[in-house]
């Protein structure tokens, strides 16, 4: 039975969509099955691993609509073993829709339930607010990643963070947890940095990842790419913290997975 897991931070520009797809694309390349679902409308989680959007396409937002099935609109990516629930901009309007649905909280959970037979892992990207459909991803999972800035901003919206997730979990989804926090775009040199991170470790304690993602211009390149950081540049300070941080994910859970290094040959897939 795979775990489903929201990437989630109201606050936009933290790297939580290229969190989740780089932890994807290492966890899927240590022998896994993953399923990236792309739930922002701008759809970044879906270009940034190789995906033409075409008006053809069909994507999360049929799914919520009922006009199809998942297996219809399932995407396979260039990494053996990952695919995408790919998301365009008409997902925007698909939370006013949700509104006059019934159950419209658990829509999400209803879709994505049925597929963790077929995954390991079910990742969700989240959009940067806390709408209904962050509210359907939150009802759907059974842990949350916190990708968090190490800025001032970032640290001082987690609150409203945690307060949705606390009535989240009172209210439609008791089992939730926090999975952990990774800190992002972290630069050692500089002392706002270090006083951030010593208030997240302070404030989440445990939960915090040890690895850490610095800033890397390599990583800011690979989603023009469509590719994952492990595919665009291996050898990258970014590729390491992410190799890293996937490590300590599947240790965290208690995962046997196929050990990997910066030099391991990534076995690709032809997509069609």
């Amino acid at each position: 039975m795979g775990k489903i897991i929201a990437f989630a931070n109201q606050k936009g520009g933290v790297g939580k969509t290229t969190t989740c797809i780089n932890l994807s694309a290492y966890i899927a390349a240590m022998g896994k099955k993953v399923l990236v679902v792309d739930l922002d409308p701008q759809g970044n989680a879906t270009s940034g691993l190789g995906i033409d959007k075409d008006n053809e396409m069909k994507t999360v937002y049929d799914l919520i609509s009922g006009d199809t099935v998942a297996s219809d609109v399932i995407k396979e990516t260039i990494v053996d073993g990952l695919d995408v629930l790919p998301s365009t901009v008409d997902l925007a309007g698909a939370e006013l829709e949700m509104v006059q649905m019934p159950q419209r909280e658990k829509i999400m959970k209803g879709i994505l339930d049925p597929l963790k037979e077929k995954y390991d892992f079910i990742m969700i990207d989240c959009p940067p607010s806390l709408g209904l459909i962050t509210v359907n991803a939150l009802t759907a999972c059974d842990s949350v990643i916190i990708p968090m800035q190490c800025e001032y901003y970032p640290l001082m919206g987690i609150t409203q963070l945690m307060n949705t997730i606390r009535l989240i979990k009172f209210h439609l989804n008791p089992n939730i947890d926090i999975e952990g926090v990774v800190m992002t775009m972290k630069d050692k040199r500089s002392n706002l940095t270090n006083q951030v991170s010593d208030e997240i470790l302070k404030f989440f304690g445990k939960k915090v990842f040890f690895t850490f993602i610095p800033r890397n211009i390599r990583l800011a390149e690979a989603p023009s790419h469509g590719e994952p950081i492990l595919i665009y540049e291996p050898t990258s300070k970014g590729a390491d913290a992410y190799l890293s941080l996937a490590e300590e994910f599947m240790d965290r859970n208690k995962i046997s997975y196929k050990s990997i290094t910066k030099d391991t040959k990534i076995k690709l897939r032809e997509v069609k």
